[in-house]
């Protein structure tokens, strides 16, 4: 299975159903009491590209994305219109976002992250996709100049500086982000609503890990 670097477009995927999906796994003992565990570290998301009633030629370019991907065989980018970025939804994206790690003088290279937190429970989600142009780099909170000392692998959410960081300095980024994604059927079905437009009822896709 090969990754191919496109996005499914954006105007068919806003409003799209979908979101995190975990699993829990439960034993409920004779007396009540339970037991949780869960095999996965991180969530897996799960959209659904059913594009309701839409003109022939969205259908059309939805048909040649699916083509092109060969069905679930090839995965590509997804915009998650809900969560698509370091920032809070209502707020512009600064180089201050999220922290991703902190300097010991001799790393160079720095994985992407979003935290997620609620009361005093956090969970740290790798981002692979981030979107390109979009990265602003902080470190101990003055943002560096774009591409200037640094520079971002779209294909890993690595980034990279041409000096290591200071020892305890703190390394922060903003930037937008697509989650890597494949569709979960192979099998489109289309019904025509008139002559002029048509709708395709469910198409099913699914985050892979990368």
């Amino acid at each position: 299975m090969a990754f191919h670097d496109v996005r499914f477009p954006t105007n068919l995927s806003f409003g799209s159903l979908g979101g995190p999906e975990r699993r829990t796994e439960i034993v409920t003992f004779a007396n009540g009491h339970e037991e949780r565990n869960t095999p996965w570290a991180q969530s897996r998301r799960r959209y659904d590209a059913g594009v309701g009633l839409r003109s022939l030629d969205d259908l059309e370019t939805v048909l040649a994305f699916f083509e092109a991907r060969q069905g679930m065989l090839h995965a590509f980018r997804w915009k998650d219109w809900v969560d698509f970025k370091s920032a809070r939804a209502a707020n512009a994206i600064a180089a201050t976002d999220q922290v991703i790690g902190s300097g010991d003088g001799a790393q160079q290279a720095f994985a992407l992250v979003k935290t997620y937190r609620s009361g005093d429970a956090s969970v740290v989600r790798p981002i692979r996709k981030p979107v390109a142009g979009t990265l602003r780099v902080a470190i101990d909170g003055v943002e560096m100049a774009a591409d200037a000392g640094w520079a971002l692998d779209t294909a890993t959410g690595l980034v990279s500086f041409d000096t290591p960081p200071a020892p305890a300095a703190t390394i922060t980024a903003g930037y937008e982000f697509d989650v890597p994604v494949r569709f979960d059927t192979d099998l489109i079905q289309i019904s025509l609503a008139s002559f002029a437009a048509g709708e395709i009822p469910k198409i099913p896709v699914i985050e892979v890990r990368l």
